[in-house]
């Protein structure tokens, strides 16, 4: 990207860990943790787990292993989580960025249960969305599409009008299956292929349009 791109959109849905929230120190935490009880590489794990509920990728690290001991054990992931906010910083630019977005159509999606998206969210000093999909929400993790279509249900909009922010493939990939544009924040996101890639929130500037449509300023 060299020169500023223009997304036009009615809504906007919003990831939180990785694109308003900077919490991988915590989460790598918890999952090195969980990797070394159940005697995998840590390495490989954290590969796997940005992005998804817990229970989806104990699924796809433990194949075969019963999908209620996937439950149990991330019910105990989340409270670790949610207990654990050393570190847990805005992502550069997201409280301005948040600011820019009152009054217009707008939405938290997230794969953290309300407990954790509410603690990690005060930790990095940012206001929640009035709209907020959350781990309760729905039956199905990212890449699933459930949680994006339902934020723009929520709103009342049109998914083709809905823009994503996401930092992980599987929440690009559901953005996409969603049938959404998807702006990619940070360094994770440009392995994925979104519509347009962000370092940081800071390159992106909002504006309301008269129309109802928001006009969104990529800079490089």
């Amino acid at each position: 990207m060299t020169a500023t791109a223009v997304l036009t959109a009615r809504a906007l849905l919003l990831d939180m860990d990785g694109t308003l929230v900077n919490s991988d120190a915590s989460v790598e935490r918890v999952w090195r943790r969980w990797a070394e009880r159940n005697g995998l590489d840590g390495n490989e794990v954290m590969k796997v787990v940005h992005g998804r509920q817990g229970y989806a990728s104990m699924a796809l690290l433990l194949p075969g292993r019963p999908m209620e001991q996937n439950h149990a054990d991330n019910a105990r992931m989340l409270a670790e989580e949610t207990a654990d906010t050393d570190g847990v910083v805005e992502i550069p630019g997201a409280r301005a960025f948040l600011a820019s977005l009152a009054g217009l159509p707008h939405a938290l999606v997230t794969s953290a249960d309300v407990a954790l998206s509410t603690a990690r969210m005060a930790a990095a000093g940012l206001e929640q969305p009035d709209v907020r999909i959350t781990a309760e929400s729905v039956g199905a993790s990212k890449p699933d599409p459930e949680g994006f279509l339902k934020g723009a249900a929520e709103l009342g909009v049109d998914p083709a009008d809905c823009v994503v922010f996401e930092d992980s493939g599987a929440g690009i990939a559901a953005g996409r299956a969603a049938g959404m544009r998807v702006v990619g924040v940070g360094p994770r996101a440009g392995f994925h292929r979104p519509d347009v890639v962000v370092r940081d929130l800071t390159q992106v500037r909002v504006e309301a349009g008269a129309d109802g449509v928001v006009r969104l300023h990529i800079t490089p």
